[in-house]
């Protein structure tokens, strides 16, 4: 059988094992069937716009109400809707580019265009990539400023995924904010997530944007959505980033189903996700607790406590093992209480991580339920 027959069986069993699951601690949009997912927005889209207006063409209709009420959200002059976050987020770095004469963008090594976008930055906008840091945290104010390098962006993502969905302080926040403007720099927030980093933060969107120039949101992530995002800033950026988005092929006719999407999510979701975090911990503190208990060789749960209602758990397994012990507690007991496990890019051989997402099936486990189920899954490694 040929790699990608056996990669898409595997993946086929996977979400089966996640849709049939009854105690899960997410369901993101990717676990439905399509006709599930139509009946769904079909269902719900007239709660959030009226149903009778007539479809977008280029623009216009429900994807202008998305981007009215995102640009008023994070308080921006302004917003444009995109296919795609990494069109977005490539698009406002070539603008500032352009208007700093500067071609540097300032970044973390672990930030999203570094790892997940095959150095589009360079590539197709001739830009450069300097890291202020390489330690698995946003930079410091100080190494901002005692950067040798100039540059024209920094670009802070918020919270630092691959870092383990980590965040700084309000105050650390403010002070790398403030360092790269005494450096004639602007600041980009890679928002992708930022919905969700309020309670940490102890600011809403619109004040943590407002210590940025520009700020991107993605509305799949954690807001439920189908896809999409928003570009948000000055008022003569946004129509700049519209001229380039043609140019970039992502002026689509019409968008108006992950529009709808992205309202739903706005309504629905954004008001949850403080539960969400403030769940998370109590999930992360009883994972820490059930493995400890369990007798496994090595864990960790990071960050502890999780800054988001997402974080990592990583276990001193090969990553097809692990995976393995995830579908088979899914198929044989209702309970997914892991989903999919990735070797780890550094450190000692052996070692596997996964991603956790506390979402709102996750607000019925009680501690004991995820200790359980942890000792179920540790139970089933091989």
């Amino acid at each position: 059988m040929a790699e990608s027959d056996v990669h898409e069986q595997r993946q086929h069993r996977r979400l089966a094992a996640w849709r049939r699951s009854a105690k899960v601690l997410s369901r993101p949009p990717g676990d439905r069937t399509l006709a599930e997912a139509l009946a769904s927005l079909a269902a719900d889209a007239g709660t959030v716009h009226a149903p009778d207006e007539w479809t977008d063409a280029y623009g216009g209709g429900v994807v202008a109400e998305v981007e009215r009420r995102t640009a008023d959200l994070l308080g921006m002059e302004a917003a444009a809707f995109f296919p795609t976050g990494t069109m977005a987020q490539q698009v406002a770095l070539r603008c500032w580019a352009a208007r700093t004469g500067d071609p540097v963008v300032a970044l973390h090594p672990l930030a999203h265009p570094e790892l997940r976008e095959g150095g589009a930055l360079t590539a197709v906008s001739g830009l450069r990539t300097v890291h202020p840091t390489t330690r698995p945290r946003l930079p410091t104010a100080d190494e901002i400023h005692d950067f040798p390098e100039r540059f024209g962006t920094l670009m802070l993502e918020l919270p630092l995924r691959d870092a383990g969905f980590v965040l700084p302080s309000w105050e650390e926040l403010e002070a790398v904010a403030a360092a790269a403007r005494d450096r004639d720099a602007v600041v980009h927030l890679d928002g992708a997530r930022l919905w969700e980093c309020g309670p940490h933060l102890g600011r809403g969107p619109a004040e943590t944007a407002a210590l940025a120039d520009s700020v991107y949101v993605s509305f799949y992530k954690s807001l439920g959505g189908m896809s999409g995002a928003v570009l948000a800033g000055p008022a003569t950026l946004v129509e700049e980033a519209r001229t380039w988005r043609h140019r970039y092929g992502g002026q689509l006719y019409q968008q108006y189903p992950a529009a709808l999407a992205a309202l739903l999510g706005l309504e629905r979701e954004l008001p949850r996700l403080p539960s969400y975090v403030g769940h998370a911990k109590l999930v992360a503190a009883a994972l820490a607790k059930g493995l400890a208990d369990s007798g496994v060789p090595f864990f960790r749960v990071h960050p502890d406590p999780p800054h988001t209602h997402q974080f990592q758990v990583w276990l001193p397994y090969p990553p097809e093992v692990l995976d393995e012990a995830s579908v088979r507690q899914a198929e044989e007991t209702g309970v997914a209480l892991f989903r999919r496990w990735f070797p780890a890019a550094a450190g000692p051989p052996g070692l596997s991580y996964t991603e956790v997402t506390v979402a709102a099936p996750g607000l019925e486990w009680t501690a004991r339920d995820v200790q359980d189920a942890v000792a179920g899954f540790v139970s089933r490694l091989e």
